[in-house]
């Protein structure tokens, strides 16, 4: 009886360690094959309806390739069945359990352990009884999660999305990258907004935190910038309404934003921050600059004292706005950070997604520490008038 009460603390502190599936039965079949087997295999049920090997301990080749001709049911508690059969693995008799790993009335998979020579005793098919309902429950949570994750993943892509459509005269690209193996809906998001005589507002956002309420507050800013863009402040007063609305709400998050109002016939552009790093712009050669923007507060302390700077932008140039994920690295200062940044050279004469991915790819964003959001932006060439056409006043 102690033997078993040991067996099953064991499995209890060895058997799903983490959330993750494969891993739960790495461990199972590593628990198995120490304790009580010589060998173990565990299989999971692939999307195809049919089993998956996706883990083994022991002398793998020992764990025969189907069930015995007649396996005979040694245990059966609740409809968890524990088949055994004997038959040769390389030319060496082994005993065989076979356990499933049960799911309500179904079955995640399958779990068999062999012994080569001598069969399992009562301790023994306990244990292995044990271990795999125990993994079983563990690999329950791994599936819930991963169904809670591949909602989240899709509610954050639904309010991300793709920005607005910008004037025609004005060329955007996007990306939109969540960060680590377990996506959490975050706060980045990015914009673009019509504004009148042909300009456009190009916006970069990030509320402070992680979880469905960082996403709450990233929609109420943006639904909120709509509304205030729509009046064509300039982006420091933008930053100003928004910031005073948002301090009117305890329970809206802080956020930082990037303002950049676009116009292209002009050949400007201006840009106002709160509390967000500076854009870059890239040359037709490639090259970068940073654009030296005011730092006002995070939208939301209520402190205001926004400020504009504007400078000309070119149809050679890039804009490139981004959240923080794409050049922060733990423990590296974020002039660093910022001048890695600008050493990227997208090819020459490179399209506005392919700087985007030129980016992206380069600063290997698709391992960043947090989530990543960018968006590029370029002035389209204004049609050259027709050589051919007659003078003003001309027939």
């Amino acid at each position: 009886m102690w033997a078993r009460v040991r067996a099953a603390e064991a499995a209890v502190g060895q058997i799903g360690t983490t959330l993750d599936a494969v891993t739960t039965c790495q461990e199972l079949a590593g628990f198995l094959s120490w304790n009580v087997c010589d060998a173990v295999a565990v299989d999971l049920l692939a999307d195809d309806g049919g089993l998956r090997r996706v883990a083994t301990a022991g002398a793998a080749a020992l764990v025969p390739a189907g069930a015995g001709a007649a396996p005979s049911v040694r245990a059966s508690d609740g409809g968890h069945r524990l088949s055994e059969w004997s038959t040769f693995a390389g030319g060496v008799p082994v005993h065989v359990l076979s356990v499933p790993l049960p799911d309500g009335e179904q079955s995640h998979g399958v779990v068999t352990a062999v012994r080569a020579r001598a069969g399992f005793g009562d301790h023994e098919a306990a244990t292995v009884h044990f271990a795999a309902r125990l993994a079983a429950v563990h690999l329950g949570h791994a599936r819930q999660l991963a169904t809670t994750e591949d909602t989240v993943s899709h509610l954050q892509r639904a309010l991300v999305a793709e920005p607005g459509r910008p004037h025609p005269n004005l060329e955007v690209a996007s990306r939109y990258l969540p960060a680590g193996p377990r996506v959490l809906v975050g706060g980045d998001w990015f914009e673009t907004i019509r504004l009148h005589y042909g300009r456009t507002l190009l916006v970069v956002g990030d509320v402070m935190g992680h979880g469905l309420d960082a996403a709450v507050d990233m929609n109420a800013y943006r639904s909120t910038l709509r509304d205030v863009a729509s009046t064509d402040l300039a982006p420091h007063r933008v930053l100003r309404q928004l910031d005073a609305l948002a301090a009117g709400d305890a329970a809206r998050r802080p956020a930082t934003c990037l303002l950049v109002r676009v116009d292209p016939a002009r050949g400007v552009a201006m840009f106002a921050g709160a509390g967000h790093l500076p854009p870059a712009v890239f040359g037709a050669d490639g090259s970068a600059s940073l654009v030296d923007v005011p730092v006002g507060p995070p939208l939301g302390t209520g402190i205001g004292g926004y400020e504009a700077v504007t400078r000309t932008i070119t149809p050679q140039e890039t804009l490139l706005m981004f959240t923080d994920g794409l050049v922060e690295r733990r423990g590296e200062d974020i002039d660093v950070s910022l001048a890695r940044l600008a050493a990227v050279r997208p090819p020459v004469g490179a399209g506005v997604t392919a700087v985007v991915d030129a980016v992206v790819d380069g600063l290997d964003a698709r391992h960043a520490e947090d989530d990543v959001a960018v968006l590029a932006a370029r002035a389209r060439p204004r049609p050259s008038a027709d050589p051919g056409a007659a003078p003003s006043g001309m027939p």
